[in-house]
């Protein structure tokens, strides 16, 4: 590999998001994975997505057992549902999200994550997705954290568009860290 291709490895950020059927991560299951790769311009420069598998049973009970959030967004319930059947068994998307890892990363340096609130997907993924979790650096680029400060000291609020699917949820935390790093004066 060449010189540039390396360094250009080393300065990406593996965003993630997950949709679960709750927030217990040793409950609940992950239902939909999406991944993007991009430069510290925020360009996507690759994407992934995923589907879970699971019983139709245990998707149901889980489900009922958060019904006040699932009920107040029906479409996106209703989405992640119908795509079940088509979906894979969590070691594969595992897998595939590690070969998209390999692709995208250096194989000797951990792998900076990026996403709103992280910190929950990184649970779930540290519970059901070990060896993806291996590969992450322990620091975390957590956007929640941004708006946190931008809300609280600033009173400035992004609206974020909440589709509870998970690409779309990762392409609107880059536009809201973005909508932040543009207000910071260097």
């Amino acid at each position: 590999m060449d010189k540039k291709l390396a360094n250009a490895k080393q300065t990406r950020i593996l965003w993630v998001d997950l949709e679960m059927t709750g927030l217990d991560a040793h409950r609940d299951l992950i239902l939909e994975v999406a991944a993007i790769v991009t430069d510290w311009n925020f360009t996507e420069i690759a994407t992934l997505e995923g589907v879970v598998k699971h019983d139709d049973g245990q998707l149901s009970e889980l489900m009922a057992g958060n019904a006040a959030f699932w009920d107040a967004n029906p479409q996106a319930r209703d989405g992640l549902l119908a795509q079940n059947p088509g979906g894979k068994m969590v070691g594969e998307v595992e897998q595939a999200l590690l070969d998209f890892v390999n692709d995208n990363f250096d194989a000797d340096k951990p792998v900076l994550l990026g996403g709103n609130s992280i910190h929950m997907d990184r649970g779930f993924i540290k519970a059901q997705m070990p060896r993806l979790d291996a590969r992450l650096h322990y620091r975390m680029l957590d956007v929640s954290a941004w708006k946190v400060v931008f809300e609280g000291k600033f009173g400035k609020k992004f609206a974020k568009p909440e589709n509870h699917r998970a690409l779309d949820d990762i392409r609107g935390s880059i536009e809201e860290l973005k909508y932040y790093l543009a207000r910071v004066k260097v």
